[in-house]
This record gives C-alpha cells, sequence and structure tokens, in this order.
C-alpha cells in the first residue's frame, strides 16, 4: 500500500480550502469565459486581477513585465497572445481547458499546494514530472541512450495512474512522456488524459506514429499537447534519425495543424547542426509549420552509445544563448532552452526543484540526462523518493554554481554529479551497461572547462545590463 501524504496534505487543503473554491468558481467558469469574450481587452485586466491575487508570489513582477510586453502592439509576446487567442488557430475547447489546467491547476492552487508540502515534509516537489512508458522505440538515432534498451521495460496503466494521482495529491498537474517513444503506448496516453483531465500531459515526440486517429482522439481529450522532435531541416533529421523521418515530422505537423491543436518542436543541437536549430530559416520553418513553442536542447553523451565528438562546443553553445534570447524579442513563438535557461530560474531545475524522471523500469531519477537512482516507483511512494538521500543531496546542492549560466551538475561543474552520486549511494540506471558516474562526468570535463570563460562573461554581462542584438548574435552565425 502506497502510504498517503497524510498531515502535509490535510494542512494544506485546510489553509487553502476558501481559495480553492475562490479560484474553481471564478477562475475556471467566470475568468476563462470573460477572456475569451475579448482577449485584447481583457488579458490585461485579469492580469491586474492575478497580480493583486498572487501579491506575496517572488513572480509578482513578472505580472508588470507582461502587462508593460502587452500594451505595445508591435511586441512580439503580444502577437504571440493574439495568435493562441485567435479560433482560426487553437480549438477554443482546448484553449480554454489548456489555460484553467495550467493557470490555475498546474499555477495558482498547485503552487500552494507543492509549496505546503514541501515546507512540512523538507523536500523539493516538482512542478512537473516526466515519465517513460515504454523503453521501445521504432527508431535508432545516432547517439540516443534509447536505441539500446529495446522492448524490455514499461510502465503499466494502473502504475502510470497511481504516480499522476499521487502528484495531484502535492500540486503536480504537469505530465510529459518521454522514452523511447511514447506514443508506442497511444491508448494508455489517451486514457490518462480522459481520467486526469484537471492535468496537462505532452509528449516528447519523433512524430513518425503520429497519425489522423490518434489526433482525433488528442482533440477529443483536449488536455494532451505534443512536442515533435526534429534536428533542423531533413539532411540534419534524417542524418540522425533515418531517411524519411523529417518528412514524417511534417506531416504530423501538417495533421496536428489541420485540427486546430497545439504543438511545438523539440531540437537537439549539436557539433553538427547548431548553426540550422539557431538559424532564423529554422524557427521561420517552425512557425509557418504551426508550432506555438519550441524546446531546445544540447548533446549529452549519455550512455555506452553515446558519441561524445557530437557535443557542441562552447562557441556553438553561446551562439544558441544568443540566438534566442534575440528570437524571444523578435519571434512571435515560446522557447525553453533547458541548459541556457539557467539565469532566468537561479540554475538547475532537476531534482525535484521543478521535476524529476521515471524510466520505463520505474527508476526515480533527478534528470532525464542523469540516470542513477536510489527508488524505484514500483517500491516507494513519489514522496518517499523525493525525501531519499538522492534528491535530498541535490536539494543540498543546488543551486550547483552561484553563476548560473553553470546550471547544471554534469556538463557544467566538473565532479558535483559524482560528488552526489557517491554520497548518496544511487546506482546507475542504465538498462544494458551501467556507466561509472566518474566514468561519464570525464565525458564532460573538457567541454566544461570551455564553457566556464565564456559563462563568466554572460554573467558579467548581464549585471552590467549588456544588452544583445541581432547583429552579435547574427555575426557569431557567421563563425560557427
Amino acid at each position: 500500500m502506497i502510504p498517503p501524504l497524510g498531515y502535509a496534505l490535510e494542512r494544506e487543503v485546510f489553509a487553502m480550502g476558501g481559495i480553492r473554491q475562490k479560484i474553481d468558481s471564478i477562475a475556471v467558469k467566470t475568468l476563462i469565459s470573460y477572456l475569451d469574450s475579448d482577449p485584447e481587452n481583457n488579458i490585461p485586466r485579469i492580469l491586474q486581477w492575478l497580480r493583486h491575487f498572487d501579491k506575496d508570489s517572488p513572480y509578482n513582477s513578472m505580472y508588470e513585465q507582461i502587462s508593460k510586453y502587452l500594451e505595445d502592439p508591435s511586441n512580439n509576446w503580444n502577437i504571440f497572445m493574439k495568435t493562441i487567442y485567435s479560433n482560426s488557430r487553437i480549438e477554443p475547447r482546448v484553449r480554454k481547458r489548456l489555460f484553467g489546467n495550467f493557470a490555475v491547476n498546474a499555477g495558482f492552487l498547485g503552487k500552494r499546494q507543492r509549496s505546503a508540502v514541501s515546507e512540512a515534509e523538507g523536500c523539493n516537489v516538482p512542478w512537473a514530472i516526466l515519465l517513460d512508458p515504454t523503453s521501445a522505440c521504432n527508431l535508432r538515432c545516432i547517439g540516443c541512450w534509447a536505441a539500446q534498451y529495446g522492448q524490455q521495460f514499461s510502465l503499466d496503466y494502473n502504475l502510470l495512474d497511481r504516480i499522476v494521482r499521487q502528484g495531484k495529491e502535492m500540486g503536480t498537474f504537469v505530465y510529459l512522456f518521454t522514452g523511447g517513444e511514447p506514443l508506442l503506448r497511444k491508448d494508455d496516453i489517451i486514457k490518462l488524459c480522459s481520467s486526469h483531465g484537471d492535468c496537462i500531459f505532452s509528449a516528447f515526440t519523433n512524430g513518425t506514429l503520429l497519425d489522423e486517429p490518434f489526433a482525433d482522439k488528442i482533440l477529443e481529450v483536449g488536455n494532451f499537447v505534443p512536442a515533435i522532435s526534429i534536428e533542423g531541416f531533413e539532411e540534419e533529421t534524417d542524418m540522425r534519425r533515418g531517411k524519411g523521418t523529417y518528412r514524417a515530422v511534417l506531416r504530423a505537423m501538417d495533421i496536428l495543424r489541420e485540427r486546430r491543436l497545439p504543438f511545438g518542436f523539440s531540437s537537439c543541437y549539436h557539433r553538427k547542426n547548431t548553426s540550422v536549430i539557431g538559424s532564423e530559416q529554422f524557427f521561420d520553418e517552425m512557425m509557418d509549420r504551426g508550432c506555438l513553442f519550441g524546446w531546445l536542447f544540447t548533446y549529452m553523451p549519455v550512455g555506452r552509445d553515446a558519441v561524445p565528438e557530437l557535443m557542441a562546443t562552447a562557441e556553438q553553445r553561446e551562439f544558441m544563448y544568443r540566438r534566442v534570447r534575440e528570437f524571444r524579442r523578435t519571434k512571435p513563438i515560446f522557447t525553453l532552452d533547458f541548459w541556457n535557461d539557467g539565469d532566468y530560474v537561479e540554475g538547475c531545475i532537476a531534482g525535484g526543484r521543478c521535476y524529476l524522471h521515471i524510466n520505463a523500469a520505474g527508476d526515480v531519477e533527478p534528470c532525464a540526462f542523469i540516470h542513477y537512482a536510489d527508488s524505484n516507483i514500483k517500491e516507494k511512494s513519489l514522496l518517499e523518493a523525493l525525501k531519499s538521500p538522492l534528491f535530498m543531496e541535490y536539494r543540498k546542492k543546488q543551486p550547483f554554481s552561484r553563476n548560473y549560466f553553470r546550471p547544471c551538475p554534469l556538463l557544467d561543474n566538473p565532479g558535483c554529479l559524482s560528488y552526489i552520486v557517491h554520497a548518496s549511494g544511487a546506482s546507475s540506471t542504465e538498462f544494458s551497461a551501467p556507466e561509472d558516474v566518474d566514468t561519464l562526468t570525464s565525458k564532460c570535463t573538457r567541454a566544461a572547462m570551455a564553457w566556464e570563460p565564456v559563462a563568466r562573461r554572460l554573467a558579467e554581462e548581464k549585471l552590467q545590463g549588456i544588452p544583445e542584438t541581432a547583429e552579435t548574435a547574427a555575426g557569431k552565425e557567421k563563425n560557427l
């Protein structure tokens, strides 16, 4: 029997009972309708209301900044919001459900719930949980650890459902599927979305299995948002993922766009494709295809079949840092740069601080790129895993550097991950070939040393308020 949260949950429910009722009745039923009736004029009013409601939040200044953006009709964030609220772009019923789940459940209600549990239990509580429904994949991408796993591991539906239910008790309402290829479990994913209509679900998918019948089911449940993996244009994508993959990705995007479903792209930049991923042509193509957001990752040499030679250089990583920030000012698409946005979130967000990862064998890992664990979800509850030695070591050590441009304990801070793993007694979760943490760390040391002076310079620039310009980013692109 998985133990309940007990007093922590009871304390939270007691503390926020009145707030929960007001949010549920006003925000979900009235506020969203008010927003849809006249988004251009009502979004600023709602932001003002939220700012007053959330006045004790450390992120309260964010509302003021967003309000300034929305006062400028030429600002790309203003354009982005108008795109979101265009009925020709997103089916209104889907938009309403996603807004309620994201802003209300994962946002205001979830944040208070997570904070209360974290304070009561003395551990991190994540905003999102990454889950691998299966270790299997229909592709064999160069340098990907999933290629070696085969089809031997999976999380059955009852376990997936139990994880989501435990997560919601702690205030976690966002669940992202990884793998393997998560769409090999289409039926279970749709069933979870239907059973937990108050959550947001997403998947990092290669897109090759996304067909019309599945898209129709996404439209029906209304709370699933795919992130389709793409490595650049056809040459770059097919180079790592196999011939014909790029065309399959474009077809998947067409299917989603035709049904007015929200979706985005996910790109891993490495030594051979960074100039393409960071190009205006690529971003413009993704927006033209209908993407509303983009996840950006850098290649990590994890696993037996890793190719360290694919790791991006320090110059390429800096180029992506500058390019993404420039595009945020000029292009109406929401982007997240998993490593280079450390200065926004004060370092590493893994280890349950904002998210954690559960692989297809049930191992509870701090990060999708950190394959070490001391807990398995088949034997422990989420709360017990978050209070395990591995996650508590993460919590004690975060941030891993005072320079938030060096957020990662593996890629940016040599020896940090090794210390955590050894101190906690965690073991490698690599299925076929366990990887010694010191061996893994050694593959990243050179990259960390090359990045350190760049990170120091970026931190100094930010401290001095030196702005990035399109000319600077474009000039660096020519040098790649």
